[in-house]
């Protein structure tokens, strides 16, 4: 009853939703050029041949599935890949790390007729869903039509399994969409299951596979002229918040550690200047990135806010904080840190990768604080102890080397979907 519902009010509320779409547009969460693809309106047209769509909400959703499409892509010659996310960042970085032979497009809005027409166009074989959004029409059109889909590294928070369980029959049937449900962890495993989800099970964590991110070699030497012998630390993917304590723990630093620099890397770039002028104006000295401004010797914070360069500043930075952990938010991928020979510290909320960040800790590869006077004591001993960075480092890549055969065990689990055996996708 709640699903009909959901699609009588999306389609009836087309006006509503594109006044919603068009104040997205005004802030610049859409793309302007490109807003055809959110009413489900093709941007290119169909390759022949077989076509695997798949979809991630954001970023860190997207970045998990490339190894996997990588793979598909040499493994099936002549398939092809239409990869669907819903944000601007997330589209950019995807024309910037797609393989050839994959492609982006704007998922569209989960209101019926834009989803019949992207499925009208696309005609895709088979379905590969990332993690955790369930959007009513986009999840039941494709498998009304007889479209085999697969969760992939799918997600549950306990959070959002309390609220799912509310409404039993709705999520039941939104997972009956799936012929196969492969959990981010066990316990998201045991959750798909007990909301009604058949034949799920955990293969291991995809983001495991993924390969440590680019950096542009000219890039980092410039950058390490700049910095020279100087402390420095990183903060990084950083939310509201964060970054005035990441200021304020900089002031307290100074006097043990002269010439600190602190780099911050804000999870959304087009924040930078807004953070830039907050920390000016409580007295730090603030070179910005996006502006074209060096670091210079009486550069105290260096705002990293551009797009597709966190691989960069985890090169330069030993000693790394992960954000989205200071604020209830749940935290941002530690692996990606952990590649690059960085020792990490988050904050409390780490749920989005609860099960990574906890054997980080265990395997003495990241220090959890709780709050900016933890965060500096953090600081303070990883950058007078050169011994124990390194040690931490260390512990961090060989943990996030632990699941290099994900990717193996998630290809044998398509396998029968690729082959027309159960799916479309048989090249």
């Amino acid at each position: 009853m709640m699903l009909a519902a959901y699609r009588w009010a999306t389609y009836l509320g087309a006006p509503l939703i594109r006044l919603y779409l068009s104040l997205r547009m005004a802030r610049g969460k859409e793309d302007a050029e490109r807003f055809g693809e959110r009413l489900g309106r093709p941007g290119r047209p169909r390759p022949d041949g077989p076509l695997v769509w798949v979809h991630a909400a954001s970023v860190g959703e997207s970045l998990s599935m490339l190894p996997l499409i990588q793979r598909l892509l040499d493994e099936r010659p002549g398939l092809h890949v239409l990869m669907t996310t819903g944000t601007v960042t997330s589209a950019r970085l995807m024309a910037e790390r797609l393989p050839e032979g994959a492609f982006h497009q704007y998922v569209p809005v989960d209101r019926l007729p834009y989803v019949r027409r992207f499925l009208d166009h696309w005609r895709p074989d088979l379905v590969l869903w990332a993690e955790s959004e369930f959007w009513p029409n986009l999840v039941g059109e494709p498998a009304a039509r007889g479209i085999p889909a697969i969760l992939i590294n799918g997600r549950v928070s306990p959070r959002s399994f309390a609220g799912w369980r509310r409404f039993e029959g709705s999520i039941r049937r939104l997972l009956s969409g799936f012929a196969l449900c492969l959990g981010q962890t066990e316990a998201d495993a045991r959750r798909l299951v007990q909301l009604g989800a058949a034949g799920a099970k955990c293969l291991g964590n995809l983001k495991f596979a993924a390969p440590p991110l680019p950096a542009d070699p000219a890039q980092l030497e410039e950058l390490e002229k700049a910095v020279g012998e100087r402390p420095l630390w990183l903060a990084a993917s950083t939310h509201p918040g964060e970054e005035e304590t990441a200021g304020r723990v900089h002031g307290q630093l100074l006097a043990s550690h002269p010439g600190l620099l602190t780099v911050i890397v804000p999870r959304h770039p087009e924040r930078g200047a807004g953070i830039a002028a907050d920390l000016r104006a409580s007295g730090l000295a603030v070179s910005l990135r996006s502006a074209g401004e060096a670091i210079m010797p009486a550069t105290d914070i260096y705002v990293a806010d551009t797009l597709g360069e966190l691989g960069l500043f985890y090169r330069l930075a030993g000693v790394v904080f992960v954000g989205k952990s200071l604020v209830p938010l749940g935290g941002q991928n530690p692996l990606e840190a952990a590649r690059l020979d960085c020792a990490l510290i988050h904050g409390p909320h780490m749920t989005n990768f609860e099960d990574i960040a906890r054997a980080l800790v265990a395997g003495g590869a990241a220090l959890v604080v709780d709050g900016e006077a933890g965060l500096a004591a953090a600081l303070e001993r990883l950058l007078g102890d050169e011994a124990e960075r390194k040690r931490m480092a260390e512990a961090a890549r060989a943990l996030a080397a632990a699941e290099n055969g994900i990717l193996d065990s998630v290809m044998a689990e398509l396998a029968p979907f690729l082959s027309g055996g159960q799916g479309h996708a048989g090249a």
